[in-house]
């Protein structure tokens, strides 16, 4: 059981709740603000004549448009079901079972107005596994993820689909098979599940936490082709680095030197005086994408214990104040930053790729005895290129457009919910990079035979030949790759 209190959340944490599936609940601390919150927003309502925003008037440009007393749960309602335009390809439902985490996480901060019964009906739901069908287009992520939180909220109203039980079902089914009624949006509620920026923070924290782990791959891959290469050391001795000290290029030289401890191959003497960039520059490449990465981690780590919703109530300050941190800009920069460090990840792990293929330092043109019979090696760095490109035109970014909508009303707008999307893409195109790039290292290792690499790169090896055999002739080779992508996923993503 995992409680929710107003502890910060950490990355560490989420991959706790997420691998070991806890369950949630609200401590009694949270229980407290937000049924104080809402017993002071309902007092307020009664005793005030002004308009306050999305609580009594209309939304958007409608803003000025005031609402009757009798009406106001309508108005709520209403929101959720108009609200609902999402559409595309539905979100993974690890992704929807995050925006919940962070959405019940937000609204008990008590500064939202919601009822108790509503945050502890989306833990029901968060325990039970039964995700809302979300879609990943339609936010423009400044009001939040309007459209994406609709389809996260229209389930607690007895609307919209679930994935449950293994299949999609109509909310309204689920809801009759469990004996359970709908629940009845009070005044705020709908404005409060729908504002905020939990698509685009679930989106961002499924990515870094992908990103570590493609950043580890990524430095042992690379150690793997640098010993098939026959590469030097010397760029990955520490006092290189401590006169140019970025903390990422120092941890990946580290980590590349800890790989190579004890190899009989980087113990050879060498021919060359010097390596290609893409060897040559592991450490300040594969570095620089790990200080992006721990930016960003930041950025997110303060967005998942924030509160993101509008209009924000302070019972103690007697204050509801209409602000805007429902605007993803701090995510969207992020986001199309973090997409360009992953995918310079993949822009020189596919260098690598067709370094090994080249038919210099001994080895074989395209890692394969006759050539010209066999092809080989060669199409796999043709997937391999095809994929780094498609990850250039995904860095194109997002945060810099903007387009105006609701009237006017909302003119600037963070385009954050792009950004996530696309980031996830490359997030996914990277890990099959570096797996195309890992089918040739392994390789290229056999043609240094009887020589040995270290006992860490020859253990990893090992296991992947378990799974990935080696190549004497021509064979179809895609079932191959899906083997090297599975082998990375488990040995990196699954730990």
């Amino acid at each position: 059981m995992h409680y929710i209190t107003t502890i910060k959340l950490t990355f560490e944490t989420i991959e706790e709740i997420i691998s070991a599936n806890k369950k949630l609940a609200l401590s009694d601390e949270a229980k407290n603000n937000i049924v104080c919150c809402r017993e002071y927003l309902e007092k307020k309502i009664a005793s005030h004549g002004e308009p306050i925003y999305g609580i009594n008037t209309g939304f958007g440009s409608l803003c000025d448009v005031l609402i009757a007393d009798e009406d106001l749960e309508q108005l709520q309602k209403n929101l959720v079901m108009s609200h609902a335009c999402g559409t595309g390809d539905e979100v993974p439902q690890e992704i929807v079972k995050l925006m919940m985490l962070l959405k019940i996480q937000s609204l008990s901060y008590g500064k939202s107005g919601v009822q108790l019964e509503t945050v502890e009906r989306l833990i029901d739901f968060y325990n039970h596994d039964m995700l809302p069908v979300v879609y990943q287009q339609g936010s423009l992520g400044a009001s939040g993820d309007l459209a994406p939180l609709a389809h996260l909220s229209l389930p607690l109203i007895g609307m919209g689909e679930v994935n449950f039980n293994g299949k999609k079902q109509q909310t309204n089914d689920v809801l009759k098979q469990l004996k359970t009624q709908p629940l009845q949006l009070k005044s705020k509620e709908g404005l409060a599940l729908l504002n905020g920026t939990q698509f685009m923070s679930a989106y961002g924290v499924w990515c870094i936490l992908q990103s570590k782990k493609l950043s580890n791959s990524a430095d042992t891959i690379s150690a793997i082709s640098l010993e098939a290469f026959d590469g030097r050391i010397d760029p990955f001795k520490e006092h290189l680095h401590t006169i140019r000290p970025h903390k990422g290029q120092i941890q990946t030289a580290k980590n590349i030197y800890k790989l190579l401890e004890g190899s009989e191959l980087v113990a050879l003497h060498k021919m060359h005086v010097q390596d290609p960039y893409s060897f040559r520059c592991i450490p300040q490449v594969h570095g620089a994408s790990k200080d992006v990465i721990e930016y960003a981690e930041n950025v997110f780590l303060t967005e998942i214990n924030s509160v993101t919703d509008n209009p924000t109530i302070f019972p103690d300050e007697n204050e509801i104040l209409s602000g805007g941190n429902f605007h993803g800009q701090p995510l969207a920069l992020a986001l199309d930053f973090l997409a360009i460090a992953l995918a310079e990840l993949g822009s020189i792990s596919e260098r690598r790729t067709y370094q090994l293929i080249s038919g210099t330092r001994g080895l074989p043109a395209f890692l394969v005895a006759k050539p010209g019979l066999n092809s080989g090696f060669m199409i796999p760095q043709y997937a391999a290129a095809s994929i780094v490109s498609q990850n250039k035109q995904l860095c194109t970014p997002a945060s810099v457009d903007s387009i105006v909508s609701s009237n006017g009303q909302e003119d600037h707008v963070s385009m954050g919910a792009n950004a996530a999307t696309k980031c996830f893409k490359v997030v996914e195109n990277v890990q099959r990079i570096l797996a195309i790039e890992l089918m040739n290292a392994a390789q290229a290792l056999e043609f240094r035979r009887p020589l040995k690499s270290s006992h860490q790169i020859e253990n990893i090896v090992t296991e992947y030949r378990k799974q990935v055999k080696f190549l004497v002739e021509d064979e179809v080779m895609y079932p191959e790759i899906e083997k090297s992508v599975e082998f990375l996923n488990n040995l990196f993503f699954h730990h």
